[in-house]
C-alpha cells in the first residue's frame, strides 16, 4: 500500500484535496468514484513532495510541456463532463496549474471566453501552447455541440503522442550515457595521461614510438588549440542551424535522412504514423478533409513528405479522392495505402487512418528496438577499439623503454 495525493471534484463543483492509501493510482481513482467524487489528479506523495516543489517552482518556465497540455485537456474534459460551465472549469484549472506561464495562458483564455469569444478563438491566441490541430478540433466540437467528446479524443491523441515520445527518449538514454562515458574516458586519456609520457621518454633518453608520437600530437593539438576547435565547432553548428532554418536546406536535409540505411525507414514510419493519427483524429472530429490536410502539412515534420501535401490537396479538389493522390505522391508504404483505399471505399476513412497510426506506432517501437540493439554493441565496439588502441600504444611505449640497454 502507498499513499497518494488527489484532487477531485464534488457534484456541486467544489475542488477537494486529500490523501488516500491504495495499491496504485487506479485503485485510488476507483475509491474516489465510489465516494461520489470526480477524480482530476492522482499522484504518489513523492511526486508532489516538498523537495520537488521547492526545487522546481523557482525555475519558472516559459514553455508548456506536452504532459502538462495532456493533463489540462484531461481535466478540462472531466469538468465539462461534470456539467460545469466552461468559464467555471477554466477558473478551476487556473488554480490547479503549477506551471506559472501555463497558468497565465489559461487565465488569458478565461478572460477571452468571459468576453464573449469562443474557446477555439481564445486558444488560437497562444499557438506555441495550443497547436493548430488542438484549436481546430475544439472549434469542430463547439460547432457540433460535442466539446466533451472532442476533448476526450484530444486527450487520447496527446497521450499516444506523449507515450511514443517517452518511449523514444527512454530508448536513447543508455546509448547516450554510453557515448558520454566513452568520450569522457578518451578525453581524459588524451589530455592528462598521454602527456606524461613526454617526461618519461625525455628522462630515459629513448626515441618515442610512432603511435605515441601521433597521440602526443593529438594531445598537443587539443591542449593548445582547444579554443579554436570550440570556435570552429560553434561556427559549423551555427551555419548548419541557419541552413536548416531555410526551406531549401530543411527539404534537402530531410530527403537525405529518408535515404539513410537504418534511420531512414524509422523516420518514414514515424511520419506515416503522425500523418495518419492526425488526419484520422481530425476527420473523426468532423473537420473537413481539405482543412484537415492543411493542418496535417504543418504537423508532419519531414519536409520531404510535407511537400507532397499540396499535390494531395490538389487531387482531392479535382475529385480524385485521397487514395489516388497519396499513391501518386508515393508517401505511404503499400500496406498503409491499401488500408486507405479500403477506408475510402467503405466510408470509414477516419477509422482506417487511426488503424494505420496504431500499426505504424508498433512498427516504430520495433524498429527503434532493433536500432538500439544494433547501436549499443557497435558503440561499445568502437569505444573499445579506440581506448584499446590507446592503451596498447602506451604499453608498447613502456616496453620500448625497458628494452633500452643501460
Amino acid at each position: 500500500m502507498a499513499s497518494f495525493n488527489y484532487k477531485a471534484l464534488t457534484l456541486d463543483g467544489r475542488v477537494v484535496e486529500g490523501t488516500l492509501d491504495g495499491l496504485d493510482d487506479r485503485s485510488v481513482i476507483n475509491k474516489l468514484r465510489d465516494q461520489g467524487y470526480l477524480p482530476m489528479k492522482v499522484y504518489s506523495q513523492h511526486e508532489g513532495s516538498v523537495f520537488n516543489r521547492a526545487f522546481f517552482l523557482p525555475l519558472a518556465r516559459k514553455k508548456v510541456a506536452g504532459k502538462e497540455l495532456l493533463v489540462f485537456t484531461q481535466e478540462l474534459g472531466t469538468l465539462v463532463k461534470a456539467g460545469l460551465p466552461l468559464d467555471r472549469s477554466l477558473s478551476i484549472l487556473t488554480d490547479l496549474t503549477v506551471n506559472q506561464h501555463f497558468r497565465e495562458v489559461i487565465r488569458d483564455v478565461l478572460d477571452e471566453v468571459r468576453g464573449g469569444k469562443s474557446l477555439a478563438d481564445s486558444l488560437a491566441k497562444h499557438p506555441r501552447v495550443f497547436p493548430r490541430i488542438y484549436v481546430n478540433m475544439v472549434r469542430a466540437g463547439e460547432a457540433g455541440g460535442v466539446l466533451q467528446n472532442i476533448l476526450e479524443r484530444l486527450a487520447e491523441y496527446l497521450e499516444n503522442a506523449q507515450d511514443l515520445k517517452n518511449y523514444f527518449i527512454s530508448s536513447l538514454i543508455y546509448p547516450a550515457l554510453l557515448a558520454l562515458v566513452g568520450t569522457a574516458s578518451i578525453f581524459i586519456l588524451v589530455l592528462f595521461v598521454i602527456p606524461q609520457f613526454t617526461l618519461i621518454f625525455e628522462n630515459a633518453g629513448a626515441p618515442m614510438p610512432l603511435p605515441m608520437k601521433i597521440m602526443l600530437g593529438v594531445s598537443d593539438l587539443l591542449r593548445g588549440w582547444w579554443w579554436f576547435l570550440l570556435l570552429a565547432a560553434a561556427g559549423v553548428f551555427a551555419f548548419t542551424r541557419r541552413y536548416l532554418a531555410t526551406e531549401q536546406g530543411k527539404l534537402s536535409w530531410d530527403r537525405r535522412v529518408l535515404r539513410l540505411p537504418l534511420v531512414g525507414p524509422l523516420a518514414h514510419k514515424m511520419e506515416v504514423a503522425r500523418f495518419s493519427r492526425t488526419l484520422g483524429t481530425l476527420l473523426h472530429s468532423s473537420v473537413p478533409l481539405l482543412n484537415a490536410m492543411t493542418i496535417v502539412k504543418e504537423i508532419v515534420r519531414n519536409q520531404a513528405i510535407a511537400s507532397t501535401m499540396d499535390s494531395i490537396k490538389s487531387g482531392i479538389k479535382k475529385g480524385e479522392g485521397i487514395s489516388t493522390p497519396i499513391r501518386e505522391a508515393n508517401v505511404f508504404p503499400p500496406f498503409a495505402l491499401h488500408l486507405v483505399e479500403v477506408g475510402e471505399e467503405t466510408g470509414n476513412l477516419d477509422a482506417m487512418m487511426l488503424q494505420i497510426a496504431d500499426t505504424y506506432d508498433k512498427e516504430v517501437r520495433n524498429s527503434l528496438k532493433r536500432l538500439v540493439a544494433f547501436f549499443e554493441p557497435a558503440m561499445i565496439l568502437a569505444m573499445g577499439l579506440v581506448i584499446g588502441t590507446m592503451v596498447v600504444s602506451m604499453l608498447t611505449a613502456i616496453f620500448s623503454i625497458n628494452e633500452i640497454p643501460l
